[in-house]
């Protein structure tokens, strides 16, 4: 595979502000866990823990909250872990501080105690915590850097969301900035942060340019990804922790698949993720 490198070129005033790369605190080391209740999901990956906060990397097709389909939620299936782990009698806490996507991975953070949550979730509503995506497209955007902005409205009922370029009533401002980091001959890899969090932003503000995310049927990709998945990873995060206030800035592992590799090896001499 022929891969091409973007960087040399790039302008300081349009790229995207790289996050500060902050060595974890005392980081768990990462560990997988097999609950004997909960065969639908085979393991759970482990990327940081304290005693306030637990950060799993969450496997395309989990969902972090229950919904209608039933299925068991990446959070009791945390919570069954922390209980299992610490020999834990009765309840355990564990609060959800943001979702992502069902056939999305990577990072999501939970809050052990009560306090942690409340305080992350202040964070959350400030713009305090910095999350980036790498998405892979099978078209290159028509710029290497850009911020868009576009107004979302979701159906509940297709449960898909819909991007115009000027307000409507009902509308939520959508707030992104991406860069090209990486392409093959085929593909391109996007590295996105995001300003706002709406629902299905990133997907339905990339194919609103004409690059939806591979494997996102939903959003215009022209076919699905062997596994369900698409190709759309949380990254990074980045925040000052909730009680220590001492910095957490935290990276997702490359998925194994080929495509993934080949395109993060062509980003490393820039972006040391």
């Amino acid at each position: 595979m022929q891969i091409f490198w973007y960087y040399s070129t790039r302008s300081p005033a349009r790229a995207i502000p790289q996050p500060r790369l902050l060595r974890p605190l005392a980081p768990a080391p990462a560990c997988f866990f097999r609950p004997n209740a909960l065969s639908s999901h085979s393991a759970m990956e482990v990327i940081y823990e304290d005693n306030h906060i637990i950060v799993v990397n969450k496997a395309p097709g989990e969902i972090v909250q229950g919904d209608r389909t039933g299925d068991t939620p990446l959070v009791d299936i945390v919570k069954q872990w922390l209980k299992v782990k610490y020999n834990k009698p009765g309840q355990v806490f564990c609060g959800v501080v943001h979702r992502i996507d069902r056939p999305v991975g990577g990072l999501v953070v939970f809050a052990k105690t009560s306090k942690a949550l409340s305080r992350l979730n202040d964070m959350l509503r400030r713009g305090l915590v910095h999350k980036t995506y790498w998405a892979i497209v099978a078209q290159r955007p028509p710029r290497d850097a850009d911020t868009l902005v576009h107004y979302i409205t979701s159906t509940e009922r297709t449960n898909k969301s819909r991007a115009t370029l000027d307000p409507r009533p009902g509308a939520q401002r959508a707030e992104l900035r991406y860069r090209l980091i990486a392409s093959s001959d085929r593909y391109h890899l996007l590295e996105v942060q995001l300003i706002t969090g709406r629902k299905h932003q990133i997907r339905v503000q990339l194919s609103s340019i004409g690059c939806p995310i591979r494997g996102d049927l939903k959003y215009g990709a022209p076919r699905s990804n062997p596994d369900g998945s698409i190709s759309l990873l949380a990254r990074h995060i980045e925040f000052e922790h909730p009680v220590s206030h001492r910095p957490i800035a935290l990276d997702a592992p490359i998925p194994p698949d080929p495509l993934w590799q080949a395109l993060a090896q062509a980003t490393t001499p820039a972006t040391p993720h």
